[in-house]
């Protein structure tokens, strides 16, 4: 029994280490779907893509962008970059950071 305790421990651990520091559920969608909160200045395309309505393509000029005229001082930025609009930043507020 002491050894499945020690298991779960650390695999519960493993995951802590692993994890974001902050992640937030979806909203109007699966509720077991999870988006880490993403600074726009770091993310790799990748990172970007996990973002709700976030696809290769756009996640690719939000890195260009950054790459041609230095790093977003706000995330109200992003409306620069063709393709995000003022609704897609809304939907992207609550999972984005400028650092």
């Amino acid at each position: 029994m002491r050894n499945v305790f020690v298991v779960c421990v650390m695999v519960l651990s493993l995951f802590l280490v692993v994890s974001p520091g902050y992640s937030k559920p979806l909203q109007g969608g699966d509720a077991a779907a999870v988006v880490a909160v993403v600074n726009i200045n770091q993310a790799t395309v990748t990172e970007l893509q996990r973002l709700p309505d976030i696809g290769q393509v756009t996640a690719e000029r939000i890195v260009a962008y950054r790459t041609e005229k230095g790093p977003f001082r706000s995330s109200s930025d992003l409306v620069k970059v063709k393709g995000i609009g003022q609704k897609k930043l809304e939907k992207l507020k609550d999972y984005i950071v400028v650092e």
